[in-house]
């Protein structure tokens, strides 16, 4: 038996093939299970986030652990803040023109998102535009922050543009260039980010018992 046309059929399928997988690997669209992590993220950071605040105390909301740390109030309020600054990082990232080099400057970031924002052991410094100013109270941000998360979960849930294609760049090295999924999905793990400081607050010694 001459081997030798199957084996060159064989090296041709395998030609073909390693193109068709990487442009399937390729794909700028949010799959379906991507859509629906993403949202359950955004709803389970919400409940979440209400949960540690809605029962809080004028007292509790304005006490801080020391001077140079957050109260509740304030660690909430930079939730609202960030969720403003994401989801505009987001808008930034679509109305700028496709990126064709997306998929090689954005790969593995979603995972390192996943893995680095829940984790309190390593800290960072807000920037100035991200940090409390003023003194809202626990009413005006529950409401202006499910105002804001309403919009986000129904952006997440319809959107039909190509995110992964289109990018923008953090300001921490660590990041760089992050793709409009990217930004999107970072807003629910920032926003857990700082729950668990909120509940860090809550958790110190001579906060108010009521």
């Amino acid at each position: 038996m001459n081997l030798r046309p199957m084996l060159a059929a064989v090296i041709l399928v395998a030609i073909f093939a390693i193109p068709a997988l990487q442009l399937r690997a390729a794909d700028p669209n949010m799959s379906a299970e991507e859509r629906a992590h993403v949202v359950k993220l955004l709803q389970d950071s919400q409940k979440e986030y209400l949960s540690y605040i809605e029962n809080v105390s004028e007292a509790q909301w304005n006490w801080k652990p020391a001077p140079d740390r957050w109260s509740v109030g304030q660690t909430a309020q930079h939730i609202l803040l960030s969720e403003t600054a994401l989801f505009g990082a987001m808008e930034r990232a679509l109305a700028a023109p496709a990126n064709p080099d997306w998929e090689k400057s954005t790969a593995g970031k979603t995972e390192l998102l996943e893995r680095v924002m829940p984790d309190r052991s390593h800290k960072a410094i807000a920037p100035e535009s991200l940090q409390p100013q003023q003194s809202l109270s626990k009413a005006e941000v529950i409401r202006r922050f499910n105002e804001l998360r309403a919009k986000t979960i129904k952006f997440a849930q319809e959107t039909q543009v190509p995110l992964k294609e289109h990018t923008w760049e953090h300001p921490f090295p660590i990041f760089k260039t992050l793709n409009a999924y990217q930004w999107l999905i970072y807003i629910p793990l920032h926003n857990m980010r700082h729950d668990q400081q909120i509940a860090e607050v809550k958790a110190t010694p001579g906060y108010p018992n009521m």
